[in-house]
């Protein structure tokens, strides 16, 4: 069996090689160039851009050494000395509000995004993106014509972003709400699972900055314009949201204040004809007054027997 000889290398056979590789360089270069998902950088002190935000495990600090703040970004400093040790942003975003679940920093940004972040190795654990919150946060259902300074939308924004973001840490499932007027979501912290969302009923609104959480819930209430099917006006209320459990549903007038007692108490002022009583948020119930008129009589279930 005869072979057929090798062929020199000619211009002509070269040529589609070459092409191959300058097609890989430039999917390379493409690659490597991408944008950054999220617009995630980490700037450290002196650095001019900053890298894209990633896990430094040789940088590994205890959560507890280290002082949060926001804006621009979240920045980290050095509880004991001070120092600004790094700046986590997010290209075009601005951090508004951050609250610590466990170990881990939740920020909320001014485009209406939800980020998890290890402090401990600035690690970017998960984004998520929250329907109508950029614009509840620029104060959209303020009324037309409001004239505000740029000073007054941003702290309006702020106050808007703390309240919209409630941390619950105290069960065995840490979690994080995020309430805006038309939308509650809920997120397990542990990889930014969506648990639940919740709307209002037609023509009523949460109202996020009446809102308060405890260690087992975050309880929300609402108001309303509408009407049900008789004519009559909607009753207001509270919804109380649980991640693990199921959440309740609370009768209370349209201008009902909360007001966290502890990390598991509640109270509920809801004026002068409902007056004022304490809900424990863990057991989904009233609170028990453990008064014993007779001795005869057997005590309140859960409270002490005299």
């Amino acid at each position: 069996m005869s072979r057929k000889p090798l062929r020199a290398l000619t211009r002509r056979s070269v040529l589609p090689a070459l092409a191959v590789l300058v097609v890989l360089g430039a999917g390379a270069a493409a690659h490597a160039n991408r944008p950054v998902p999220f617009g995630d950088r980490l700037v450290k002190p002196g650095d001019a851009d900053g890298a894209a935000a990633s896990p430094v495990g040789a940088q590994t600090r205890a959560a507890g050494s280290l002082e949060l703040r926001v804006g621009p970004g979240l920045e980290a400093f050095d509880r004991a000395s001070g120092e600004h040790l790094w700046s986590y942003r997010r290209e075009g975003a601005t951090a508004l509000h951050q609250a610590m679940v466990g170990e881990n920093a939740v920020v909320i940004w001014d485009d209406g995004m939800v980020t998890s972040v290890r402090p401990s190795d600035h690690e970017v654990r998960w984004h998520r993106a929250v329907p109508g919150l950029a614009e509840w946060l620029d104060g959209a259902d303020l009324k037309e014509g409001v004239e505000r300074t740029e000073t007054e939308k941003q702290a309006g924004a702020v106050r808007r972003a703390a309240a919209a973001l409630q941390p619950v840490d105290g069960d065995d499932t840490p979690w994080v709400a995020v309430v805006t007027p038309a939308l509650t979501m809920g997120f397990r912290d542990s990889d930014g699972d969506l648990r639940f969302n919740s709307r209002p009923l037609a023509g009523c609104s949460y109202d996020p900055l009446r809102a308060v959480h405890t260690g087992y819930a975050v309880l929300v209430p609402r108001s309303c314009t509408g009407t049900n099917g008789a004519g009559n006006p909607l009753p207001g209320g509270i919804t109380g949201f649980r991640l693990s459990l199921r959440g309740f549903q609370l009768d209370a007038g349209p201008n009902v204040q909360l007001r966290r007692l502890d990390d598991q108490r509640v109270t509920i002022e809801d004026g002068p004809i409902l007056g004022t009583r304490t809900y424990d948020t863990k057991l989904a119930a009233p609170e028990s007054t453990c008064t014993v008129p007779f001795a005869a009589l057997h005590p309140t279930p859960g409270c002490p027997a005299k």
